[in-house]
């Protein structure tokens, strides 16, 4: 057996039922769950007429790179949402698609980490925990970067010793943040590519929330957008990880992409090859139509921000929060222990958060996840506007 599958923490859904397992809710109050990040909003119905179009290519197998059709169309919406410029993305040697980014976040530290040097791999705290287990199945160690009210709820970038940054292979950066919200700018962007160019490291940036957020006149910038600005043209230790769960709603898709230095593709692909997950021809041609319409993301941002306004406006005075500028999260802090927090509100209101103290780990700095919950604004209106009503409940109280 892997020695390092014991280095593996429970998931935080596995540490939410062992804290909730001894709870009967009342019964004659609806559930409502806000602990997953599941979007609940419509798939598109192009997506899904897409599939049912092309079911009769189950009969084939698909290649591991992927439509050259679908490629090109990822490397067109990356020229256009980045502002990279006509053909600054080579569809054959600079994208390739994956089958969710989760899957792909995961792999990449499988295929690019060499463990036998010490490596350590950088990520944020609090974070999501596919950058962990990737790490340790990887060999390398985690080495977190505190991210809370101080920093704006961003990495620190300068704060991390140079010693560190000599043994860093890789770094996880999360744009939009899981599950802060929080946004890093450009210039954060390119004096973390400028640290990866002197040190040698590879920067993985999950970008799967870049397309929720909240001022239509601001979206989040992204690592390659960083990069050109850099004159890094060939995105040289840049990759970006891409998904239409978030963005399209289609969780059950399974469809992304990872795009950047055509020098890492290449063994990722290779590694790719082996690891058996070629992504379905028809979901290759639905994602191909959902990353060529925005006018159903533009949609999905309205229904996004309408929450938003509804529940700040709830939990005004009885919760220190604020919108994020990107993501469907809150991170508010809470009145007592978060995961006192949460059981009292699974008990006296059937409604289920995460306490922050799941999506972080303490180290000599502290814990940033303690006494914070995530919500997530998936559900319809109403059972957010409800939701919100039951928290302001239990606080009052």
């Amino acid at each position: 057996m892997n020695p390092n599958l014991s280095r593996l923490q429970p998931y935080p859904f596995e540490k939410l039922a062992a804290l909730m397992r001894d709870i009967e809710p009342a019964a004659e109050i609806p559930p409502i769950s806000l602990s997953i990040g599941e979007p609940k909003h419509a798939t598109p119905s192009l997506i899904s007429n897409a599939l049912v179009a092309h079911i009769h290519q189950l009969s084939s197998y698909p290649s591991t790179r992927g439509l050259l059709e679908l490629r090109q169309t990822l490397a067109d919406w990356l020229c256009r949402r980045f502002k990279l410029g006509p053909a600054a993305i080579n569809p054959e040697t600079q994208v390739l698609p994956v089958n969710g980014t989760r899957e792909a976040l995961f792999a990449v530290a499988q295929a690019l980490i060499d463990p036998r040097d010490a490596a350590l791999v950088l990520m944020p705290n609090p974070f999501y925990q596919i950058y962990e287990g990737a790490t340790l199945l990887a060999g390398a160690t985690p080495y977190l970067l505190p991210c809370t009210e101080a920093t704006q709820w961003r990495p620190d970038l300068e704060s991390v010793p140079e010693a560190v940054w000599k043994r860093c292979q890789m770094i996880y950066i999360c744009s939009p943040g899981n599950p802060t919200g929080a946004v890093m700018d450009q210039a954060q962007l390119m004096r973390l590519i400028e640290l990866a160019q002197w040190h040698d490291f590879i920067i993985a940036s999950d970008e799967c929330y870049a397309e929720l957020y909240l001022d239509e006149a601001s979206p989040p910038p992204g690592l390659l957008q960083a990069a050109a600005a850099l004159g890094l043209d060939d995105y040289r230790r840049c990759l970006c990880f891409h998904s239409l769960s978030k963005r399209s709603n289609a969780p059950g898709l399974r469809s992304g992409f990872v795009a950047g230095d055509a020098q890492l593709i290449e063994p990722f692909f290779q590694y790719r090859t082996y690891h058996g997950c070629a992504m379905p021809l028809q979901h290759q041609q639905a994602s191909l139509l959902a990353w060529q319409d925005e006018a159903h993301v533009i949609e999905n941002r309205r229904l996004y921000r309408e929450k938003f306004a509804a529940v700040l406006k709830i939990l005004d005075g009885v919760l220190e929060v604020n919108a994020p500028p990107a993501g469907f999260y809150l991170w508010p802090r809470t009145p007592i222990p978060d995961d006192t927090f949460a059981r009292r509100l699974l008990a006296e209101q059937n409604l289920r958060v995460l306490p922050g103290r799941f999506l972080s780990r303490a180290d000599d700095q502290g814990d940033p996840g303690l006494n914070h919950i995530r919500m997530a604004l998936v559900p319809p209106l109403d059972d957010c506007i409800e939701a919100a009503q039951r928290i302001r409940a239990v606080c009052e109280q």
